[in-house]
């Protein structure tokens, strides 16, 4: 993961494909319900994880298409957008779910959602 912001769809696609060659047995170990046919996969975060940028890969890249949109290679700036958001509603944490609402809607000035 350390890789991805660094690298382009060529290369994040193989060191992705090198990791699956690697652990395909650790991700699709099973762990059996014992005295039942029932299983689940052992290592599931792992997996789901893996999962994730495998089904999301031709999305990963998608500000290398349209440079002209000056696109950020990470969400960086936006997690910090939204840890100010959090600091402020944490400072009110008994509001109710409709004021707590409102509260959001004021603070980002935007319309009804």
């Amino acid at each position: 993961m350390l890789q991805l912001p660094r690298s382009n769809k060529k290369e994040f696609t193989k060191l992705l494909a090198d990791w699956k060659k690697e652990w395909n047995n650790f991700i699709t170990d099973k762990t059996y319900v014992t005295g039942t046919k029932y299983w689940y996969y052992t290592h599931k975060k792992v997996r789901g994880a893996y999962l994730s940028l495998e089904r999301n890969l031709p999305y990963l890249f998608t500000y290398l298409k349209y440079p002209e949109l000056h696109i950020p290679n990470t969400t960086n700036s936006l997690d910090g957008s939204f840890s100010h958001l959090k600091d402020k509603i944490k400072i009110h944490h008994g509001l109710r779910k409709d004021r707590r609402y409102k509260m959001i809607q004021e603070i980002l000035g935007g319309e009804e959602m």
